[in-house]
């Protein structure tokens, strides 16, 4: 791919003049590049068109919730403007001995951040559909509402998802509370796959491209479960700061639905989520 440079990316940054900029994999609502300058800096801009003018500046403000101390490494932010965001650059490390006991830690103190009630101070994008996140006191309903049945009204989950898969979600939103033990309104990155965890410069974990707000841990545990297993260390670290209630694997599959009803939203053809979708509301009907 040959990406015509736009001297507006550098703007006011003191890092040079853009000599490069070569495509980097992953992410759906940008085309993402690592930009090298005439100074021998890189940076990473990430720009699309057609994207809501919002995005990226609530991008930036997911990126500083997620700072703490101890926690998982994320970029700078060094520009955002309507058309484009500008992060400081992660390099490609390779991750340090302790990768995965490092990041279980990190998790489990971000986890440990909480707040008085489900959601977040605004709403922003889970891809680029927007994420509904309204203050709410009450977990099951903010997950059924916000995070299930919110999708539903998508076109494409519309057209792809069979009326009885659709009932069958409704009642198994209903029933969450027997279905979910209480959990804390705990900070979550909110879109915690293995694409958006990586290693920082110094080898221990980072994240990126976050949809913030506060919600059950187990459901961030159950996105970075769907695409595969991790180490029994990362758990092992993570529970030592942030025990999980008896069960909690048994519940991954309900709280996979999210995450797979989202997939569904924002693509018109994926049978394989959609297949998927319907053994598990089968299973929990």
């Amino acid at each position: 791919m040959v990406q015509v440079l736009t001297p507006a990316w550098l703007e006011g940054l003191s890092l040079g003049d853009a000599i490069a900029a070569d495509p980097l994999e992953g992410g759906y609502a940008s085309k993402t590049f690592r930009v090298r300058t005439t100074l021998g800096e890189s940076v990473v801009v990430k720009t699309q068109d057609d994207l809501p003018p919002d995005l990226y500046a609530l991008e930036a403000d997911g990126l500083d919730a997620l700072r703490a101390p101890g926690g998982f490494a994320v970029p700078e932010v060094l520009r955002v403007t309507p058309a484009f965001i500008v992060l400081s650059d992660l390099g490609t490390p390779e991750p340090s001995p302790t990768y995965w006991e490092d990041a279980g830690r990190a998790l489990a103190l971000q986890h440990q951040q909480t707040a008085d009630k489900f959601g977040y101070h605004q709403d922003n994008y889970l891809g680029t559909l927007l994420q509904r996140n309204p203050w709410t006191s009450d977990g099951h309903a903010f997950f059924a509402e916000h995070r299930l049945l919110r999708y539903l009204e998508e076109p494409n989950c519309h057209n792809q998802l069979p009326e009885a898969d659709r009932r069958r979600l409704e009642r198994v939103a209903n029933r969450l509370p027997e279905l979910i033990p209480p959990q804390p309104p705990s900070l979550l990155h909110g879109d915690l796959w293995h694409g958006n965890l990586l290693p920082a410069p110094d080898g221990g974990p980072a994240m990126i491209d976050p949809a913030v707000h506060y919600g059950w841990p187990e459901a961030e545990l159950a996105t970075l479960l769907i695409y595969g297993h991790l180490s029994e260390t990362f758990f092992d670290a993570y529970e030592e700061l942030h025990p999980l209630a008896p069960g909690w694997r048994d519940r991954l599959p309900l709280l996979h639905l999210r995450e797979l009803i989202c997939i569904t939203a924002h693509w018109p053809d994926r049978p394989e989520a959609v297949t998927e979708i319907s053994a598990i509301l089968k299973q929990l009907d």
